[in-house]
């Protein structure tokens, strides 16, 4: 999201300050091969050359954003989600040959793993069916050990933490949210309940409009530190700050909104019912456990307040642990091994999916069918799939009915999923259909 934000607010000066024609058409981008870090050489050398240079303030432009997204602890502050001790729990492998496969995208075409990639920016994909790695590529300077920005998938592990303390008692799914955390008086939360902010059904004057400089996702960018500030911010400099100023709009539970303040809303709810930040509770309760080869990490605001809607980086191998310890019930480990990670009855609240009426009136017509469910994509499709999402094209997708998990990172040009979404759910549902 910050670097969505800082493109737009580029953009926006851009646009200013030249004399360019509304009518004239803006350069094709790079492709996916041409756009490569690599081959583009971004931040090679020692020092790298200038006109080689990542940096905060251009991270967000294309084709920079390609290796800034690999590099997102050199970019912001960020803290550590720990592993564990114990050593990490091999994927098997039964690896596939790909090289005839192939699947009709979204323009009629045959197209296969590589074209598939090629097209969507994919900087890393990795297939577990029942468990076992069938396809595991990367692309544009990736590699096993890569963690990698997932934006909003950031969001549906939140969700998982918070279905894990209502399942345990912990998080009363009807109360107030103000019951729990009362500095949110007079906020649009005040009268929300816990479920209407899971499902973002809740209502808030909050517009997710990054083009525009003076909507509140900006502001929210400029408080918690995602953006530069220009000389004249004089808003709230941490996420806490911002999140009080914001009012209802609407009436709670009317009709499903996708807004990002929502999900910190309840990282903050996991925060303040625990006493541990995400960090700690991601880490405790299921990154320490359930084999992950690599640490994980989350970005953070000045005052340590941690990105719980858009700020999570991990490796592809990680995330498809994940993916599949939800596949399994919340279950990790063999026969003799089972560990029990997260409640079924939380995995259940999730996979039952939300109210498929409401979820129309959120405009996401990339989604026809969809609902909303606990911060995560529930399709409602024959196989029972669900997925979390983040923009720049990161999803964990899971198809319960033909046991499979995938996990796809990206860095596309434009930030925004929707016109990449349906290829990828005809290559993600293609995949599975090839495998079951």
């Amino acid at each position: 999201m910050a670097f969505l934000i800082a493109r737009a607010s580029a953009g926006i000066a851009l646009a200013a300050a030249t004399a360019f024609s509304m009518a004239q058409t803006p350069p094709a981008p790079l492709s996916s091969t041409d756009s490569d870090p690599v081959k583009l050489g971004w931040m090679q050398g020692s020092p790298a050359p200038a006109d080689k240079q990542v940096s905060f303030q251009n991270a967000g432009q294309f084709p920079q954003v390609r290796w800034a997204l690999q590099h997102m602890r050199e970019l912001v502050p960020s803290r550590n989600v720990w592993r564990g001790s114990g050593a990490a729990t091999e994927l098997p492998r039964a690896e596939r040959d790909w090289s005839g496969f192939t699947f009709t995208d979204d323009r009629g075409q045959k197209v296969g793993i590589d074209a598939y990639a090629e097209r969507s920016y994919t900087d890393a994909i990795v297939v577990l069916h029942k468990g076992r790695v069938v396809l595991e590529r990367y692309w544009s300077g990736m590699t096993p050990n890569t963690p990698h920005a997932v934006f909003s998938v950031t969001k549906s592990l939140t969700g998982v933490l918070a279905s894990q303390l209502i399942a345990e008692g912990k998080l009363d799914p009807n109360a107030k949210v103000s019951s729990y955390i009362p500095e949110l008086a007079g906020t649009a939360w005040e009268d929300a309940t816990v479920q209407q902010t899971l499902d973002m059904t809740a209502g808030v004057k909050f517009r997710e409009d990054y083009a525009d400089p003076t909507s509140e996702v900006n502001q929210y960018a400029m408080s918690s530190g995602l953006v530069p500030t220009p000389p004249t911010w004089n808003g709230p400099r941490d996420t806490i700050t911002f999140l009080k100023t914001l009012k209802k709009e609407g009436e709670h539970g009317a009709g499903f909104s996708y807004k990002t303040v929502h999900s910190e809303i309840i990282g903050w709810l996991v925060n303040r019912v625990t006493g541990k930040p995400f960090s700690q509770n991601l880490s405790e309760r299921v990154w320490s456990r359930m084999g992950a080869e690599n640490d994980a990490s989350i970005n953070i605001d000045r005052l340590g307040f941690e990105s719980m809607g858009s700020g999570f980086n991990a490796t592809a191998r990680d995330l498809a642990r994940f993916g599949e310890m939800l596949r399994n019930d919340g279950q990790v480990g063999g026969v003799f091994s089972r560990q029990q990670l997260v409640s079924k009855a939380a995995v259940d609240m999730i996979r039952a999916g939300g109210d498929r009426e409401k979820f129309k009136a959120g405009n996401q017509a990339a989604r026809p069918g969809y609902s909303y469910r606990n911060q995560w994509w529930i399709l409602h499709n024959a196989d029972g799939a669900f997925e979390a999402s983040g923009i720049y094209g990161q999803y964990i997708h899971v198809n319960p009915k033909a046991e499979v998990v995938i996990v796809r990172l990206g860095s596309t040009p434009g930030a925004a999923n929707g016109p990449l979404h349906g290829l990828h759910m005809r290559a993600f549902q293609a995949i599975a259909d090839t495998v079951r």
